[in-house]
């Protein structure tokens, strides 16, 4: 078994997650996503709640395009 390929896939998704994790630290700083319009958060005495709806809607949206161009044969 040729262990090339296994090797190349793993280096792909290190790739991703380097990616990925700059724009989560980018992200972060801007403090855009978890503050839209449309995310819930819920303050209490000593209980806070965020639920961010919009957030989720937009990344999804945004997740399934980016997956459809790059997957598309």
């Amino acid at each position: 078994m040729d262990p090339a390929p296994l090797g190349r896939l793993i280096m792909w998704m290190g790739a991703l997650l380097l990616i990925v994790g700059g724009l989560l630290i980018l992200v972060g700083r801007f403090g855009i996503f978890g503050n839209l319009p449309g995310d819930i958060v819920v303050r209490r005495d000593d209980f806070t709640l965020h639920f961010p709806l919009m957030t989720c809607i937009i990344l999804s949206v945004v997740l399934t395009l980016v997956l459809n161009l790059l997957l598309r044969r």
